[in-house]
């Protein structure tokens, strides 16, 4: 099973609303097919009531093997169901890596 794999199973437990996984590896100076550096949009009412750091905390923890090992990068936009329909079901873009690109 790949990283990605892995880890959309295991954010799937937060029964999220909205989830996207995206592996943002290839804009990294890695190798190609890497799955090193990742971004999450979630959105969850299992937030509800959590401030930020306890949502990543969350995440943290049921990810912990994916960040002790091949996870380098991880981005979260962690949101409740209002709060992503505030935004209109926009997450923000990724910023671009100095080094990376493959290129």
């Amino acid at each position: 099973m790949s990283v990605q794999a892995r880890i959309e199973e295991k954010l799937a437990t937060l029964e999220p609303v909205e989830m996207t996984v995206e592996n943002e590896s290839h804009m990294h100076h890695v190798p190609p097919d890497s799955e090193t550096h990742f971004k999450v949009t979630l959105v969850s009412d299992r937030f509800a009531g959590l401030m930020p750091v306890k949502r990543h905390q969350l995440i943290y923890s049921l990810l912990a093997d994916e960040l002790a090992g091949p996870v380098h990068a991880l981005a979260l936009h962690l949101y409740t169901p209002q709060q992503w329909s505030t935004r209109g079901g926009v997450r923000p873009d990724s910023p671009h890596c100095r080094g990376g690109g493959g290129q």
